[in-house]
């Protein structure tokens, strides 16, 4: 079995699990490439499985690192909640006989196509988890016009407007009251952030649709995708989501579910901490 081991370095324990991971994973197969700094071009190589160190946010910089030519990806839990990178690096060890043996399952979901203006006309970027149109700052406000194959649907005004796919339904959009999807449900989200209008609520809308959103008001907007930064948008101008042709790929090993992970993560079912007050005597 050939590996590539991602992450990123600048974060607190990747390059010491990737020092401590890789003899262990070539007892398995072939390391092809280990890069924690993000400067191989991953197109030059081949290999079977992605081993992702850090977090959640180490596998949306791996996503784009591998563009068009996604591998299945295994992700190694060093960070915080980590919905996708959800195993440790212990489990990862004790699961490697099962990899090799095909012993695992991929899962197949959907990234998005966002195209939008910029000096030379328009670009095209691929990603994972959400578009975010807002506003240049806090106490600024946003308007935005949304079509869904280019009939209208309504027009915002607040902080801004999340685009997630159901990957992403457990970051940006689920803080901003967004629904928690399927992960593996062909489906986008439209997530207000802090509305102007209360009767605007979160919409689910089938994923071969195209989405556009268009600025208008005089102020301008930002945009990022998956937390990178695009740059301005102007009054009049116009981005647009799609589903791409190409699909993020996660190993699940068995005993590992998404509602499992749920529940660690989300802490369902665990009851409040409540605080135990001193008795007086």
């Amino acid at each position: 079995m050939r590996f590539f081991i991602l992450g990123n370095e600048h974060k607190a324990q990747v390059a010491e699990a990737a020092a401590h991971l890789t003899p262990i994973l070539a007892k398995f197969g072939e390391v092809i490439v280990s890069d924690l700094l993000q400067k191989e071009d991953l197109s030059a190589y081949s290999a079977d499985l992605a081993i992702v160190l850090g977090g959640d946010g180490s596998i949306l910089r791996a996503v784009r690192q591998m563009g068009y030519r996604q591998l299945p990806v295994v992700g190694v839990n060093l960070g915080t909640l980590g919905f996708l990178a959800d195993l440790s690096p212990e489990e990862l060890v004790e699961a490697l006989p099962r990899l090799l043996a095909g012993e695992y399952r991929v899962a197949s979901h959907l990234m998005f196509e966002c195209e939008f203006p910029n000096s030379q006309g328009r670009e095209r970027v691929l990603g994972l988890n959400e578009v975010v149109i807002h506003a240049h700052s806090v106490g600024h406000i946003a308007e935005l016009d949304l079509l869904i194959d280019d009939e209208p649907v309504t027009s915002y005004r607040g902080d801004g407007l999340i685009i997630s796919t159901p990957i992403g339904s457990t970051a940006h959009s689920l803080s901003a009251g967004g629904p928690i999807l399927s992960q593996e449900l062909p489906a986008f989200t439209i997530t207000p952030i802090c509305p102007h209008t209360l009767t605007y609520r979160p919409l689910v809308d089938a994923a071969g649709k195209k989405y556009t959103i268009r600025v208008s008001h005089r102020e301008g907007a930002e945009l990022t995708a998956d937390g990178q930064d695009l740059g301005p948008l102007v009054s009049g101008e116009t981005v647009t989501v799609r589903r791409a042709n190409v699909e993020f790929q996660l190993v699940k090993v068995p005993g590992r579910t998404y509602y499992q992970t749920l529940r660690d993560k989300l802490r369902w079912g665990v009851p409040p901490n409540y605080r135990t007050e001193p008795t007086s005597d």
